[in-house]
């Protein structure tokens, strides 16, 4: 069963054909999020963003929900 979609989602869903936003969610699925410290990953789409026809590995201040700690997690794409 799929998370609930965060309220950019769910506005992207309303204003986008249907294969935009298909296409929209798998690019933004094969984007990762991953913990300094722990190493834990998870998807862009997953944690509520969206990352599509985007470019550049940039990092975000986040905590982790797997060790708690809190630091510049890297935000890189796997092969779809």
């Amino acid at each position: 069963m799929d998370s609930p979609l965060s309220f950019w989602q769910r506005f992207s869903k309303a204003i986008l054909p249907e294969a935009a936003f298909e296409d929209m969610k798998k690019s933004s699925d094969s984007w990762k999020v991953q913990c300094p410290n722990c190493k834990y990953e998870r998807s862009v789409w997953e944690m509520g963003g969206i990352r599509w026809k985007a470019a550049g590995n940039p990092k975000m201040l986040r905590g982790c929900p797997n060790c708690n700690q809190q630091g510049w997690h890297l935000i890189y794409q796997k092969p779809i």
